[in-house]
């Protein structure tokens, strides 16, 4: 039987739940919540990538509201998802294409590496079923496996996937897609774009000159700008966040690899530093591994809780 979506988020943050989790075991095992055992928890949420502050305002909460009971790992587990879900319910907001907007343009921004192709083959599998029509543009025009790599995926979905020569100019390409998505009639056009941060100024002008060219068509595109980051990366996403939102107005996050990453803390600390509607998190390879972002069942995954 295929596992449901909870399960494999769990599954995911398993890596996560084992570091968190396996901490608060030991930590907690019927003791009075005290200011030592405030100080280990502090340590073990900065250690799972929630970062400072937001393992100092959870501290502070259980300082209020539980200090010197005596407390079971299972009761803190608990109290601990209550605290993060606070954190992560207002950034918990799914994609959704404004109809107004034919097509709804999706420039999607990031580092090389962080599965910005595979993430918009997966969104474009999940609005095709939803019976939008989706068209992919291959802007990341210098790495010919990103090109190769949209086209295959353009080939499972059905979708077209417009594409030019090799180290062709990314922002005349979006250019024509967009004219072409028009004439179409297509309900969302994804852009995939090149992520080369170890020359920002270089980055800078390329995502700046196709937004640029891209208004000449239509002055309100792009409608959503989506940066993709890898949970692996741990608290570098923070500075990608930082960087991306200096280059372009980044409207949103989608989360990848949480499968594969001990760092789903990370999540947290981005919902509470930058405030950025998280639309979906990956937690495997397959389309369906892409799901829109549950703040409670992420909150629960990573502290190792039952569904209810």
């Amino acid at each position: 039987m295929a596992l449901g979506f909870f399960s494999r988020l769990k599954q995911g943050l398993s890596r996560s739940t084992q570091k968190l989790g396996g901490g608060l075991t030991s930590v907690f095992t019927k003791r009075k919540l005290d200011d030592e055992a405030l100080e280990e928890l502090e340590d073990l949420l900065i250690t799972a990538d929630l970062g400072p502050n937001v393992a100092e305002r959870i501290i502070e909460s259980f300082r209020r509201s539980r200090f010197g009971t005596e407390v079971t790992d299972e009761e803190i587990r608990t109290a601990l998802a209550d605290e993060i879900a606070q954190i992560l319910e207002p950034v918990a907001v799914p994609f959704v294409p404004d109809p107004a907007h034919k097509p709804h343009v999706v420039l999607v921004v990031g580092v090389n590496g962080t599965g910005k192709t595979t993430t918009i083959g997966k969104m474009a599998r999940f609005f095709t079923d939803e019976g939008k029509k989706v068209m992919m543009v291959a802007g990341d025009t210098f790495r010919a496996a990103a090109v190769e790599q949209l086209q295959i995926w353009g080939e499972r979905t059905g979708c077209p996937v417009i594409a030019g020569p090799p180290n062709c100019d990314a922002a005349g390409l979006a250019f024509e897609a967009l004219k072409r998505g028009k004439a179409e009639g297509a309900d969302i056009l994804f852009i995939d774009t090149a992520g080369r941060l170890h020359n920002k100024s270089a980055l800078m002008e390329e995502l700046a000159k196709v937004i640029r060219v891209m208004r000449k068509f239509d002055e309100t595109a792009p409608h959503t700008v989506l940066l993709v980051l890898d949970a692996t990366t741990g608290q570098n996403a923070m500075e990608q966040v930082r960087v991306f939102r200096e280059l372009v107005n980044v409207t949103g996050l989608v989360v990848t690899k949480l499968d594969g990453s001990a760092r789903g803390g990370i999540v947290v600390a981005l919902a509470d530093s930058f405030g950025l509607p998280v639309h979906a998190v990956g937690v495997g390879e397959q389309a369906e591994d892409l799901r829109p972002f549950l703040a409670q069942d992420y909150a629960k995954g990573l502290v190792g809780l039952p569904d209810a």
